[in-house]
């Protein structure tokens, strides 16, 4: 994505043309951001559009020598984990919740060949069925590539907290892609 900086220069002046018009630009881009982490579009839209409203009171902190895609992706994150804190009703430290693991579920998968096979969109939809904050901090670790001290920092968690919830992500997907891998082999034939 290039965005051009006199379109910035004229969004700093308050012009709602060249606002609009990299609102249009950046979309996209930001609205990936936030699907990956909200559980439906209207959710996604509603945070898009406050991450966006805090790109544009902010332009005026952006300097030309950061790429201008890292630095709305990294506002719009921010965005996204301030929403999430806002609506988390309990502030204390996550408590481990009693997961009831299915060692049933057959054999491991490789999350390699799952994504071979299934489409980004079927592979979005299994992330979003994890618990919110596994998925959030798989999203964070494995997608956007923060540490797990950053992704504790964020969330307000420990780093073994974190690593917790990664764990328990990759065993989730890996078992309802065991499923899904198995479906389609028994339909297959």
């Amino acid at each position: 994505m290039q965005i051009d900086q006199q379109l910035i220069r004229h969004c700093r002046k308050g012009d709602r043309k060249a606002q609009f018009q990299l609102f249009k630009s950046c979309f996209p881009l930001l609205m990936g951001v936030c699907v990956r982490y909200k559980k439906n579009e209207e959710d996604a839209r509603e945070v898009l559009n406050m991450g966006f409203l805090k790109i544009l009171d902010n332009l005026d902190k952006y300097r030309e020598e950061v790429p201008f895609e890292a630095w709305i992706r990294r506002i719009m994150i921010n965005t996204l984990i301030d929403d999430f804190r806002r609506s988390r009703k309990v502030r204390e430290l996550i408590e481990y919740q009693d997961f009831q693991e299915n060692p049933a579920a057959g054999e491991l998968v490789d999350l390699n060949e799952a994504e071979k096979q299934f489409s980004a969109e079927e592979l979005t939809a299994l992330i979003r069925q994890l618990p919110p904050v596994s998925q959030k901090v798989f999203n964070l670790f494995a997608i956007d590539g923060y540490s797990h001290q950053e992704i504790g920092n964020m969330l307000g968690i420990s780093d073994g907290t974190s690593k917790w919830h990664l764990s328990f992500a990759r065993k989730k997907l890996q078992e309802m892609l065991a499923g899904l891998l198995n479906a389609s082999r028994v339909i297959r034939q």
